[in-house]
């Protein structure tokens, strides 16, 4: 609901649209001609202005050219006989979010109010994260000097510039939502609307209607017309998240757009034209879903004009710490408490963890740790990294190993111990070996006796001569 001022010399339609927009649920002040209406606005800010275009005293005209002057994000819909039409194009022209032709239905007036309020609602949003997440998105602000994220910014700083669609490949939690803001945030659309849209988060029939927009009565429930968010984006950049979610009958509708710039709400018969830039990320494998009959292979290589590989955090091990001590400072702002950093055991616990959840997940455990923490420095203990649930305290709790009633060979649960450290320490054995308290010689052994393979890319250590006891 918004404050709404209605400027008109006509006392009866004054009145009528008062009390009708009272009724739902605005706030409504009136002036009965174009000099109160200036005087109102002197003292007071409103979401919507309403004002006839001819009448007593100052016009319609000079109440908008008062409006832009004092309030330029208050939207002025003005109120026009047929004689007047061209004028008030004109005073679109001039800031004017839109024009009602009299005589008409409180109805219609209604639905370019509701308009008004939501795109005056998303531009004030768009301007917040502006203002709040510029700076996130300087290249100098992203964290990390890994070899593998500067291969990233290399490519992120060669395409930043251009209009190509860019596909963003990579694990959930690795950054991918950031490099794309990087790209739009340093690109000629800088200044333009940068759109994020989610496509594993919305039910197909949503997800359409988010995407496109829908005109009233298009569906049940479509009590109004809503813009899309290609329209939002237009001239700017749209992000669309977890694209290997989407349907097929929204995966040709996106590769028209790609191809001709243009499509129709739903429920709608104009077609609408764009300038949008595209902006792709997925955590699945394309190529394999091209062959499978589950992605359009058309779509796929519109997509996939410049690839970028997000690495996993395991990969950039380098910027574990940074990224660390970046959260706490953060943190510290929003929970107001005073956090000296990291401690040596908490940071060699950090290095050795494999996070499955990457940059994600890092920054969730952070978040817990400072909650926790007791003193002004992070321990390991406050990190509560594998740690398992627990069911109860002192011998209720669970055993560390299940032994079923048929047995299982002491091999088979050292292998398990084994694999599930060297998985904790990215297949490194020293690492591992520290994990389980025994001597890389020793865990070097254990690996070729009990014939653990390694991952592609990773190798065990050569084996060291024979060990007389392995404990």
């Amino acid at each position: 609901m918004g404050r709404i001022l209605i400027a008109d010399d006509h006392d009866a339609l004054r009145r009528g649209l008062l009390r009708g927009l009272t009724d739902a649920g605005h706030e409504v002040e009136e002036a009965s001609n174009g000099n109160i209406a200036i005087e109102r606005l002197h003292d007071s800010y409103f979401d919507v202005v309403l004002s006839d275009l001819k009448m007593g005293g100052s016009d319609g005209m000079d109440v908008l050219r008062t409006c832009r002057a004092m309030h330029p994000t208050t939207a002025v819909i003005l109120m026009t006989a047929f004689g007047s039409v061209n004028t008030a194009v004109e005073a679109m022209k001039i800031g004017a979010f839109d024009y009602v032709q009299k005589p008409f239905e409180i109805e219609e007036m209604e639905v370019k109010i509701e308009k008004a309020l939501e795109v005056k609602r998303l531009k004030g949003e768009l301007e917040y994260l502006r203002g709040t997440q510029q700076d996130i998105y300087d290249f100098d602000r992203i964290v990390g000097a890994s070899p593998a994220l500067g291969r990233v910014l290399d490519i992120v700083k060669k395409v930043a510039k251009s209009n190509t669609t860019v596909l963003i490949r990579g694990e959930t939690g690795t950054g991918k939502e950031l490099i794309a803001g990087a790209i739009h945030h340093n690109s000629l659309r800088g200044a333009r609307n940068f759109v994020k849209v989610n496509c594993a988060a919305l039910q197909e029939s949503l997800l359409e209607s988010e995407l496109f927009g829908h005109e009233k009565g298009a569906f049940t429930g479509a009590d109004k017309q809503r813009i899309g968010r290609f329209e939002q984006a237009d001239g700017g950049t749209l992000f669309l998240d977890e694209i290997g979610d989407m349907s097929a009958s929204t995966q040709a509708k996106i590769l028209r757009v790609l191809q001709e710039h243009e499509f129709e709400r739903l429920g709608g018969t104009r077609t609408l034209r764009v300038d949008v830039r595209l902006i792709a990320a997925t955590n699945r494998d394309l190529p394999e879903m091209v062959q499978a009959g589950q992605f359009r292979e058309d779509l796929y290589y519109r997509l996939n004009v410049v690839s970028i590989e997000m690495p996993p955090l395991r990969d950039r091990k380098e910027d574990i710490v940074p990224l660390a001590s970046t959260f706490i400072r953060r943190f510290a702002g929003e929970l107001k408490k005073k956090m000296d950093g990291l401690d040596a055991d908490a940071q060699k616990l950090l290095m050795r963890y494999n996070w499955p959840g990457n940059i994600r997940e890092l920054e969730n455990t952070i978040e817990r740790a400072m909650l926790l923490a007791e003193g002004r420095t992070i321990t390991a203990v406050d990190l509560r990294l594998g740690e398992a649930p627990a069911t109860g305290s002192g011998r209720d709790q669970a055993p560390v190993v299940k032994i079923p009633p048929t047995g299982i060979p002491l091999d088979d649960i050292e292998r398990h111990a084994l694999v599930e450290a060297l998985k904790m320490s990215n297949w490194v054995q020293k690492d591992a070996a520290e994990l389980l308290s025994i001597s890389p010689r020793v865990m070097n052994y254990k690996i070729k006796t009990l014939g653990i393979e390694f991952p592609r890319g990773r190798r065990a250590a050569p084996l060291t001569p024979p060990i007389a006891a392995a404990s």
